[in-house]
């Protein structure tokens, strides 16, 4: 991989264009979860030594209305920097003219422009010319063909950062890696999780299916699923139904208007809703992962913004006294896990949900096509 360090020495004065993924969750303006902020002080830390003028560039959320403003604030604990709302203003071009060797700047949220999701020329070509040099350390988006990710490596000098190489290097291991091997997927989005469980298949001993993701699976095999989350699609699932790897969950926590109950999957009535893995499904688990060389985890189990956090932890307590290797990832997945303080009992922790699964079912990423295509 071309990686920035292979500038040592040579980056003193450079504008250097430096893509993060700093899409981490706020509440009441202040940053709730700071790992993936961490994640990358040690890219800032080499360019700002290195003399570079470093110019931050991220997005926050799914509305173009978010701002990055609070993650500013939190950055400015570590190193000096100077925040741009209007990013193609006087006022931008001024202070990225008058920056100094080890400046650090950060724009407002780049999603605030339809040209970053649609991979605009003419956006892209905007933002080229702030900088000298490209480097991509967003390891966690780097999955989606976006402007600043697939766009700007083709009219720039281009760079991976210390934390994408890291995450490359970690993530490639998987493959060697000894069985039996287990994969846990949460979470929802089955659509696009579909394609990844396929391929896992040819690779995983099991696959236990939890989350969101179990509904449609049960509902395709006829299970009512009464109020739960479920895609808005249908999919053949066909391969997915008569899989032996394919585990999913034994018990549901369900809601409803008579309270919360525990009941068997394929007894949920039409006005319930299906909240998270019952104990039977977390003892499953258990032995599962007690029985595994390597685990590869991501997704909850369970609507835990809401409360229904049982068999989430349940998973990453066992997970956490495995003696077999664990990879996780996901924002989510990483948070439930940061608060039970269990993050030093997992052997890698991805910045990356998606990405993470792309990477590991494909070996590459869009993001890391567009940079060594060019070498």
């Amino acid at each position: 991989m071309k990686v920035i360090t292979e500038k040592t020495g040579k980056l003193k004065g450079v504008k250097v264009l430096l893509r993060l993924d700093l899409n981490v969750p706020i509440a009441e303006g202040v940053v709730t979860d700071n790992f993936k902020v961490e994640a990358v002080i040690t890219t800032i830390n080499f360019l700002k030594k290195e003399g570079a003028k470093v110019i931050i560039i991220s997005h926050i959320g799914r509305d173009p209305l978010n701002s990055l403003f609070s993650v500013y604030e939190y950055l400015r604990k570590f190193f000096e920097v100077t925040f741009i709302k209007d990013i193609f203003s006087n006022e931008s071009t001024e202070v990225i003219s008058g920056m100094q060797a080890g400046d650090i700047v950060m724009f407002e949220n780049l999603r605030s422009f339809s040209g970053e999701k649609e991979n605009e020329s003419s956006f892209t070509s905007k933002l080229a010319s702030f900088g000298d040099i490209y480097v991509n350390d967003a390891f966690a988006v780097s999955h989606r063909e976006h402007g600043s990710i697939i766009g700007l490596p083709k009219i720039m000098e281009s760079y991976f950062g210390l934390l994408f190489v890291k995450e490359v290097n970690e993530l490639k291991a998987v493959s060697k890696v000894s069985s039996p091997k287990l994969f846990v997927l949460g979470g929802n989005k089955l659509g696009t999780k579909i394609p990844f469980i396929q391929k896992f298949l040819k690779v995983a001993d099991k696959i236990f299916v939890g989350g969101a993701l179990a509904n449609d699976i049960f509902k395709a095999k006829g299970f009512e699923v009464g109020t739960s989350l479920i895609s808005e699609k249908s999919f053949d699932l066909r391969e997915l139904l008569d899989n032996k790897k394919i585990i999913l969950p034994i018990d549901v926590v369900v809601d409803s208007p008579r309270g919360v109950f525990v009941k068997k999957s394929n007894q949920v009535l039409e006005d319930e809703r299906i909240v998270d893995a019952g104990q039977e499904t977390v003892s499953m688990i258990e032995d599962l992962v007690d029985c595994s060389k390597f685990i590869l985890w991501n997704g909850p189990l369970g609507d835990y913004p809401k409360g229904f956090s049982d068999g989430t932890f349940g998973l990453i307590r066992a997970l956490a006294s495995s003696k077999g290797e664990s990879i996780v990832g996901g924002g989510d997945t990483e948070h439930c896990i940061s608060n039970l303080g269990l993050e030093e009992n997992f052997d890698f922790i991805s910045t990356g949900g998606g990405a993470m699964l792309e990477f590991v079912a494909n070996g590459t990423l869009v993001g890391i096509e567009a940079i060594e295509s060019k070498n």
